[in-house]
């Protein structure tokens, strides 16, 4: 399969979980880009930073239409995630490929878990800023390191910490990530391998369009059965991931 085909049909995949859970899609971008289009760790964490960044925005421009983004708290919990994300984006360009390969495969098992697992959160009877700002900066540090949107972190963070409903955490994950995701693409600029823009692109289009049809979809099928689905997916993903690193 030639890469322009891959790159179309892992970008409408990326774009489909971000759009439905707000969230999770971009955990699929680094591994798409290392193993069917042949990136290296490093250039695809960058890559997934831009694939994410614009993915991630179109999707939040569908949740706020329908009034699914709580701007201000969403702003303060993405402004705390900023400087870690650069500071991390930084870093990363300077590992082993065998260690972000490893970090993001257990990242990808821990999203999995989390997915996999019952939610019984409730909103906090108040949001303290310290545990906000906390959050935010964790969140931050993982976008920037791993070259993720964080989403799959994020949503429960504003639910469990911030105190947002699950409908309001979902469009105002995708504001976190778009920040963060800008920032850390920010610090790598320079530092990002081989970026082969062929691919970036037409993955991009995908992944924004298929944004539009996961914001359909999460409306006729419900959230735990899409977060099933996607967890035995990311299973599988850091599964293949820590083989290849111990092979």
């Amino acid at each position: 399969m030639s890469p322009l085909i891959l790159a179309l049909v892992a970008g409408a995949v990326v774009g489909l979980a971000l759009g439905a859970l707000g969230g999770g899609g971009s955990v699929l971008t680094v591994p798409a880009l290392i193993y069917p289009l042949g990136f290296s760790p490093v250039s695809a964490t960058t890559a997934g930073l831009i694939i994410v960044t614009a993915t991630s925005a179109t999707a939040l421009y569908a949740h706020a239409r329908d009034g699914g983004v709580a701007w201000r708290t969403g702003a303060l919990f993405a402004v705390a995630g900023i400087f870690p994300a650069l500071l991390a984006g930084a870093a990363a360009g300077h590992l082993p490929a065998a260690v972000l390969t490893t970090a993001f495969a257990v990242v990808a098992a821990l999203a999995a878990a989390r997915m996999l697992r019952p939610s019984h959160a409730e909103p906090p009877e108040r949001i303290r800023p310290a545990r906000a700002a906390g959050a935010g900066a964790g969140l931050g540090a993982v976008t920037g390191f791993l070259g993720v949107g964080g989403g799959f972190l994020a949503v429960p963070a504003l639910v469990g910490v911030v105190g947002l409903r699950m409908k309001q955490a979902v469009g105002t994950s995708l504001l976190v990530i778009t920040v963060n995701s800008l920032a850390a693409s920010t610090a790598r600029a320079g530092t990002g391998g081989d970026l082969r823009w062929e691919v970036i692109a037409p993955f991009t289009g995908a992944a924004i369009l298929g944004a539009w049809d996961g914001k359909r979809l999460a409306s006729k099928i419900t959230g735990p059965t899409l977060q099933r689905m996607f967890a035995c997916v990311l299973l599988g993903v850091a599964a293949l991931m820590l083989l290849d690193v111990i092979v």
